[in-house]
């Protein structure tokens, strides 16, 4: 392959002009591709321990959502999940228009496959044989506690709608000038006990990497985000529910209500670790993930 190809195989374009970083490893032959979608505020590289070992044996496809990584920003408007579900449709129709799909998505990335299945439910069930999501949520998104007291976690929301306002008038690409300064307040929000420097580091890298307007435009539609009616459409495929025991941003109730939705998943719950498991619990997630495949 030239590396005009890998140039071109590392950037889709979907149909409203937006450019899309992918990453596609692993054996082109192989039966089984799976697709690993990442959370809001982060980028394909939060996949990269699973997706080295995935890849060994079969097909890995990673990309970054619109306004995240290597990606273009979100044209106004299109910062939402719903949009993201038809990023992904149009990506698979492209990319990975035969064979076998096991899709596996983090946080945002999860709710992004509920709304693929909302809004391709034929996509889903003829193409998808394994899904995994991951320390993800189903909806319920606008009252988030963080595991403060309620009284504190209401002012919480309040400053959080007043930064949001703000960054959604900002266009230039820097979101943190100086990643490290935001890593105490990201290793308490996102990571459970004990985690690895080097992991906490890495997040804040991909949080400075965002968009800012795009970054604001998603979080509203975390909010508005209701779909748990669209897990009915993976109820005959395997799956497996992840969730941390300490995670503040998709508790474990959260998981446990999807698992409700889908009574043949297996439900697992890390005791200790936070909401990035797969930095966290990588080799936990690495083997689920590969069960399916």
């Amino acid at each position: 392959m030239t590396p005009w190809d890998v140039a071109a195989r590392s950037r889709f374009v979907t149909s409203d002009g937006t450019a899309l970083h992918v990453v596609d490893e692993g054996p082109a032959d192989a039966q089984t591709t799976v697709v690993l979608v990442h959370a809001w505020t982060l980028d394909h590289t939060s996949w990269d321990r699973v997706a080295a070992t995935l890849s060994r044996t079969v097909r890995v496809l990673r990309f970054d959502h619109r306004g995240h990584g290597g990606s273009s920003p979100a044209p106004r408007g299109t910062a939402t999940i719903a949009q993201l579900a038809d990023d992904l449709a149009e990506l698979i129709a492209d990319r990975v228009p035969t064979g076998r799909i096991v899709l596996a998505g983090h946080s945002i990335g999860g709710m992004t496959m509920m709304a693929l299945a909302e809004r391709n439910p034929d996509l889903v069930a003829s193409r998808v044989t394994g899904a995994a999501f991951v320390a993800t949520s189903s909806g319920g998104l606008d009252a988030l506690s963080l595991g403060l007291p309620e009284p504190v976690a209401r002012v919480v929301r309040r400053g959080e709608r007043v930064v949001n306002l703000r960054l959604a008038k900002m266009e230039h690409r820097a979101l943190l000038h100086k990643p490290r300064l935001a890593e105490p307040g990201l290793r308490w929000l996102l990571f459970g006990r004990r985690p690895r420097r080097q992991d906490v580091a890495a997040t804040a890298e991909q949080v400075a990497r965002v968009h800012p307007a795009s970054m604001a435009g998603f979080r509203f539609s975390l909010s508005e985000h209701d779909r748990r009616a669209a897990l009915a459409v993976y109820g005959g495929i395997p799956t497996v529910v992840l969730a941390g025991g300490a995670d503040r941003l998709t508790p474990p109730g959260h998981s446990r209500v999807i698992a409700a939705e889908l009574p043949a998943a297996e439900l697992v719950i890390y005791p200790g670790a936070g909401h990035m498991l797969p930095l966290e619990r990588s080799l936990e997630v690495t083997t689920r993930i590969g069960g399916l495949a």
